[in-house]
């Protein structure tokens, strides 16, 4: 029996048909690669929950792999429901919310 294969997410990068990407990221420690992490921060490095980098390997924003510096760039320009990648390449799918919405105005911080 042939080992599984993960279908490439339709972020990913896509390079050389498949997700290179998912190839290369690993732990927060580097030991390991994503989501197979062994150290005492696999607990929370082994779950896949929220906004995702483009491989869906990593929590958005920290990133590993070769795209690093720009998959863990600030957002410029229209941003997904939870702020954290670009509307159009949304990984949370609506189950994260940001602080505030362009339709609230927030009173706590505001002066008199």
């Amino acid at each position: 029996m042939s080992a599984p294969t993960a279908a490439v997410p339709a972020s990913c990068c896509g390079r050389e048909g498949v997700c290179v990407c998912a190839q290369e990221a690993k732990c927060s420690c580097g030991k390991q690669p994503a989501l197979h992490c062994t150290c005492e921060k696999a607990q929370t490095e082994n779950k896949v929950d929220g906004a995702r980098c483009s491989c869906n390997q990593r929590p958005a924003g920290e990133c590993t792999c070769s795209r690093s510096s720009t998959e863990n760039a600030k957002v410029t320009g229209a941003a997904c429901a939870c702020g954290k990648r670009a509307k159009d390449s949304c990984t949370c799918s609506g189950t994260e919310s940001s602080a505030a919405s362009d339709l609230e105005t927030d009173f706590t911080t505001r002066r008199a």
